[in-house]
């Protein structure tokens, strides 16, 4: 029977880049609504930090873009654990760069860490979604998977890849009770979108396409997030909600 209650009382959840921004944000917000929350995170002395503030939060200090991270990852969930009702691949980085001045090296790593990272956590993962009987992925996309901008081909060929990831899961694994969505951000307030700020002119373009006239908070794409994994959102899979201030639909003025 759907818990008509508007929290995650009771529910589990992995997030990936939890220690930051978004990934932080998201991780906050699961707390305060009543889950147990195991967070992944590259950096050590942050996510001992935040783990000796909150109760109920749990984490493991990896890179994801590592073949064998997934694996460790669920070694190392909560020994109570059975189960798990919510996963959120939130890591992702970027380079920005013109197309033609990519190396190898630079390909290999975005897209490892940005789709492949989610593609193979979420597959280790199936069977802990599957067990809680009606479970929530939810992965954090782009409004650079939609639409062009300027973050480089690359970033915007895994978010465009992890959006259709999305949808085709959404519906493989309905069977299972687990619903997939993407969220597709626009520029937040985070550190990754304070160092493209810092090029002169750039968050006045960034405004100036915005129809809300202003950057998103990590706050306001975790309570999507939220949202999306909690039971009242129960008939909601398949799709990647862009939370952009009316960029994505903002043509001409």
């Amino acid at each position: 029977m759907m818990n008509d209650n508007w929290d995650l009382k009771g529910k589990k959840a992995l997030v990936t880049g939890g220690t930051k921004g978004i990934g932080l944000a998201i991780c906050q917000m699961f707390l305060e609504k009543g889950a147990e929350v195991f967070m992944v995170s590259r950096t050590l002395t942050d996510l001992e930090s935040l783990i000796k503030k909150h109760n109920n939060l749990y984490g493991i200090s990896i890179d994801v873009s590592q073949k064998d991270a997934p694996e460790k990852i669920i070694k190392a969930l909560p020994s109570h654990w059975q189960s798990l009702e919510i996963l959120v691949n939130n890591v992702g980085t970027n380079i920005r760069k013109a197309t033609l001045d990519y190396s190898e090296e630079e390909y290999d790593f975005l897209m490892q860490t940005n789709l492949a990272s989610c593609f193979r956590l979420t597959k280790e993962c199936h069977s802990l979604l599957k067990s809680s009987g009606g479970a929530s992925v939810v992965n954090i996309s782009s409004v650079a998977g939609i639409n062009h901008i300027k973050t480089g081909s690359i970033y915007g060929m895994t978010k465009a890849a992890i959006n259709q990831f999305s949808k085709n899961l959404a519906v493989e694994w309905a069977k299972d009770n687990i619903r997939v969505n993407a969220v597709a951000p626009w520029y937040i307030n985070t550190p990754l979108a304070q160092t493209a700020f810092k090029k002169r002119g750039y968050l006045d373009a960034v405004l100036e396409r915005t129809p809300l006239g202003r950057i998103g908070e990590p706050k306001e794409i975790a309570a999507l997030v939220t949202f999306l994994c909690m039971d009242v959102a129960g008939f909601i899979t398949g799709q990647c909600i862009a939370a952009d201030g009316g960029f994505s639909v903002n043509s001409f003025n």
